[in-house]
């Protein structure tokens, strides 16, 4: 099975592409996800990694996604290669988002407060992009 799911933040803006064969949109961007375990004393790291989105799933990332942003990504790892300009053989891995998601809460969004928790106040997928709003009251019943 070949599924990753990641949390993190957008270090650029997407950039989108479109293919020479079918003019299908590719977006590209990358996402800084916070190591969960540091050891005492040492700060906090990240990886970078790159990920690729084809489709309604670029267009919905191209057209939403900014520099910043706390984002949700659920795909697959995919490794490539290929030769450069010099004949040099290059290898890329990068993850092929298969959904997408805002994670960053309402009011972070607005210039207000952070709040770190998956989904924040507002969770909207690649294929709904309508709102839908989560309290975050006590009266919940889980």
């Amino acid at each position: 099975m070949n599924k990753v799911i990641l949390m993190g933040r957008l270090t650029r803006d997407p950039e989108v592409r479109y293919t020479q064969t079918n003019n299908t949109l590719v977006a590209s961007f990358s996402l800084a996800v916070n190591r969960r375990f540091t050891r005492e004393g040492d700060a906090q790291t990240a990886d970078f990694i790159n990920i690729v989105a084809w489709g309604k799933t670029g267009e919905f990332c191209s057209k939403y996604f900014k520099k910043g942003q706390q984002v949700a990504v659920v795909g697959r790892i995919q490794t490539r290669t290929w030769e450069d300009q010099s004949g040099q053989k290059r290898y890329t891995t990068e993850v092929i988002a298969e959904e997408t998601y805002f994670a960053d809460s309402k009011r972070d969004s607005n210039g207000g407060s952070f709040d770190n928790t998956f989904g924040g106040d507002t969770q909207v997928s690649s294929g709904d992009t309508s709102d839908f709003e989560v309290s975050s009251g006590d009266d919940l019943p889980f």
